[in-house]
């Protein structure tokens, strides 16, 4: 029998309907109540637009270090997520690299900020 599963986002804005705190919660999650984060990237297929939705959101509380590594193991998670629903390890392995090869530009502009 099918079984109703819910995810939810609560984000404070403020003045300027910036996200100032973002909370989520699962009916289905190991834990119980809000739990914060300080990004959220949802991509959603319109499969009669034949499009991609997204919401993008984040606060301003988020680090740029912190922003790069969210990028990162999304990227990581994309190239998985990829290979599972297509089972292409040649376009999954593209972009596992892709996030590879970002991680070191990461580390690149890292060693010339502190020059």
């Amino acid at each position: 029998m099918p079984k109703d599963a819910e995810i939810k986002f609560t984000i404070q804005l403020d003045d300027l309907k910036v996200p100032e705190h973002i909370f989520w919660e699962a009916s289905d999650s190991e834990f119980e109540g809000k739990k914060p984060c300080d990004s959220i990237m949802i991509s959603m297929w319109d499969k009669e637009a034949k499009n991609t939705l997204s919401i993008d959101l984040w606060t301003n509380d988020m680090e740029i270090g912190e922003m790069d590594a969210h990028f990162y193991f999304t990227f990581m998670k994309m190239a998985e997520t990829y290979y599972k629903s297509t089972k292409n390890k040649d376009l999954s392995d593209m972009i596992a690299h892709f996030a590879q090869d970002f991680a070191k530009k990461i580390e690149e502009n890292a060693k010339l900020e502190q020059s």
